[in-house]
């Protein structure tokens, strides 16, 4: 009887894949989050039309097999995969596609919840919502069963990598018709096609996936059950990982490679370089109104060296808000700025700032691949700042108001966050940061910021088809940011993450999440 009881556990254990997550999703309704936390656990529910090879940011197939443009580059028309299910049984077909773009695109849209979703990932991606004067989409039309076709109102050349972003899964319109406004909660749950099927959320513990056994993909997934649990601390992930009550996980500090790679039942892996972290100042805030002072904080702190401290070899620092895999879109008049405390010093004082001032600077709670441990980096930022006289005060708060509050005029007057790229454009990393209006940084008056001239260079950008001339208008839109000091560049990260060795096919993505479809899990003996 314990033999058999044994052999039951362990082939229980070998069949569950246990992942350390860095924190608990702020939702799991798609278009409504713009976390990567978020994200993540989507990416195992939910489907996108257009999917990313692994590893890669070139996109493949999803739930659309094929897409094309226009002549004109101002419509494009998507075929979708057919015979599909969402988990509750129910047909994906290009009814319920529209149905879920519309609730992102549409603000009176009536299955939209309506307890503070804005859906603002849209408006930033897609130039603002229905209605709006900026908005890139025009229409979605229906055309047959399978088959759906986007207008915009002018050529949007990265339409099918932008859709296929991880906030834009394909929810269940009945699910979210018969949950209303607890779809995507703990107690609604959440209904795609993807490989893994909701079955609980644990407040402030786990999220429980099933696998699918209808998935359109055949073989996978290859385990019966995800455990998603939430363990916000680095180091207590690194030390279940040891332990063995976790089986991968992300967002391990730099500093602890050589401790991983110490330990024969676990290996190193390494995401590829796609991301920025960085330090937001708020104009609202009246010294930081005046370029003069973000300029003189952007030169008081040593990036280089913070860099080499909490990064190692695996992070670099520059002034360019997109990572070197874009260093064609790079302006030649942007290396970075001058570490120079004594002239930063003198520039407060000629801002009016001979003594400094006080500095609240926020910081995560979380570790993300690009800040993996906030707390440490910001007291490092505040030591610099010390000594040209600014005072910061740290602060900090949960996750999901942390998001949610640096957005509510006046805003966080410095903060910290960054950004992994969705797919591989300028354009991704530039709009949801600068494009008017910008949510999360605001003038005197409490408005969220606009700034014209940087807003028609990115409306160009988006909605310009020649390569060359793209080029030249990112080239200028880098100039411009750097010169603003509005968001810092700290970091480009490589970040570092681990498994068991009896784990097997996971492949990091640069866009900083990807399914575990195809992950398989070995006996325990395999970690030794």
């Amino acid at each position: 009887m314990l033999a058999i009881t044994a052999l039951g556990t362990l082939g229980f254990a070998q069949k569950t894949l246990v992942f350390g997550s860095n924190g608990e999703p702020v939702s799991l309704e798609p278009g409504n989050i713009t976390d990567g936390i978020s994200i993540y656990a989507q990416r195992q529910i939910y489907d996108t039309l257009v999917d990313f090879k692994a590893g890669s940011t070139e996109p493949v197939a999803g739930l659309a097999t094929s897409w094309f443009a226009s002549a004109d580059g101002k419509t494009w028309t998507m075929r979708l995969r057919q015979g599909v299910k969402f988990h509750d049984g129910t047909d994906l077909d290009a009814a319920a596609v529209a149905f879920n773009v519309n609730r992102w695109w549409d603000p009176k849209d009536p299955t939209r919840i309506n307890q503070g979703a804005n859906y603002e990932i849209w408006g930033e991606l897609f130039g603002g919502f229905k209605g709006d004067k900026g908005s890139f989409l025009q229409s979605i039309t229906v055309v047959d069963k399978y088959t759906l076709r986007f207008t915009f109102a002018s050529p949007i050349p990265y339409f099918p990598v932008a859709i296929g972003s991880g906030y834009f899964g394909i929810a269940s319109p009945a699910a979210i018709k018969a949950q209303g406004a607890k779809y995507g909660t703990a107690a609604g749950g959440a209904v795609g096609t993807g490989p893994f099927k909701f079955k609980e959320w644990r407040a402030g513990d786990r999220l429980i996936l099933e696998k699918n056994t209808n998935f359109w993909k055949k073989g996978a997934p290859k385990v019966d059950q995800v455990v998603m649990r939430f363990i916000k601390d680095p180091a207590a992930r690194l030390a279940e990982l040891k332990a063995g009550s976790i089986d991968f996980t992300t967002d391990i500090p730099p500093a602890n490679l050589k401790d991983v790679q110490g330990d024969r039942n676990l290996e190193a892996v390494f995401r590829p370089s796609f991301n920025v972290g960085y330090l937001a100042l708020n104009p609202a805030y009246k010294p930081l109104s005046d370029v003069r002072v973000r300029q003189a904080i952007a030169m008081a702190i040593n990036k280089k060296e913070i860099v080499k401290a909490f990064w190692g070899d695996l992070g670099t620092t520059n002034g360019h808000f997109t990572p070197a895999s874009m260093k064609s879109f790079w302006s030649s008049k942007v290396t970075d700025y001058e570490y120079n405390p004594q002239k930063a010093k003198q520039m407060l004082a000629e801002a009016g700032y001979p003594n400094g001032f006080d500095l609240e600077l926020w910081y995560m709670p979380v570790s993300r691949p690009y800040f993996p441990t906030p707390k440490e980096i910001a007291e490092a930022m505040s030591a610099d700042l010390s000594a040209i006289g600014i005072r910061v005060k740290l602060q900090t708060k949960d996750w999901a108001t942390y998001l949610e509050d640096r957005k509510k005029a006046p805003g966080f007057q410095a903060y910290m966050l960054g950004w992994t790229g969705d797919y591989g454009d300028p354009s991704n990393f530039f709009d949801p940061h600068f494009a008017s209006p910008i949510s999360d940084l605001f003038d005197a008056t409490g408005k969220p910021l606009d700034i014209k001239e940087l807003n028609n260079l990115l409306v160009k950008g988006s909605s310009t088809s020649n390569p060359a001339e793209r080029v030249k208008i990112y080239q200028q839109v880098d100039e411009m940011t750097y010169n603003l000091a509005l968001r810092i560049p700290i970091v480009h990260s490589q970040p570092l993450l681990a498994k068991r060795k009896s784990i097997s096919g996971w492949v990091p993505s640069p866009l900083g999440s990807e399914s575990f479809e195809d992950i398989v899990k070995a006996s325990p003996s395999a970690d030794r």
